[in-house]
């Protein structure tokens, strides 16, 4: 059985086993916390009934309205091997889009990014109606080694039109072919 809690910010001090997976981006101690505290309702943890840690997601909403891309973002979501598969993530990314939805921010999209050789975490996020925006050139310059590919280097970021979208202006179909700096990202 799984729980789905408020993130607490004392939970970094007990998701190490979520984090010890090479996929997973782990940010400093006040990171995670003001996240929990800017948008505690876009911040989750998973537990089991002995409250061990299983999976958390940590997200937000950006820029406050009324700007004209004030979209959902997902920071990080990650969860043990052991409990994958088993809908979570589905779960997880469901809290998100309900967030940002109209009945939530009324965001005009939900974005993600993720490393381009993560392909199990691409078809996923696929499957949950998710596809490319654009192609991140040395997105995660800095947290690999010397002789990184450019798959290991570089990040897609991938989106979900909201209700809010009736155009789908914040999609589209050939993001793959898009590539862009990550200043050109925050621009």
């Amino acid at each position: 059985m799984s729980i789905i809690r408020p993130f607490d910010p004392t939970d970094v001090l007990k998701f190490n086993a979520v984090n010890a997976d090479a996929w997973t981006a782990t940010y400093h101690t006040g990171y995670y916390a003001s996240y929990a505290a800017q948008w505690p309702d876009f911040c989750v943890t998973v537990t089991d009934t002995h409250d061990d840690i299983k999976a958390y997601m940590i997200s937000k909403h950006e820029p406050p309205p009324p700007d004209t891309q004030h979209h959902g973002h997902l920071t990080a979501l990650s969860i043990i091997p052991t409990f994958r598969s088993l809908g979570l993530a589905r779960t997880l990314m469901t809290i998100l889009e309900r967030l940002s939805s109209p009945e939530g921010v009324d965001a005009w999209f939900v974005d993600l990014f993720v490393r381009c050789n993560n392909t199990r975490a691409i078809e996923m996020y696929e499957k949950l109606g998710y596809s490319v925006y654009r192609r991140v050139v040395d997105y995660y310059h800095g947290m690999e080694g010397e002789g990184s590919s450019r798959d290991e280097l570089d990040g897609f970021d991938m989106r979900k039109s909201m209700p809010k979208d009736t155009t789908g202006k914040y999609v589209r179909a050939n993001g793959r072919d898009i590539l862009v700096t990550p200043d050109q990202v925050w621009a």
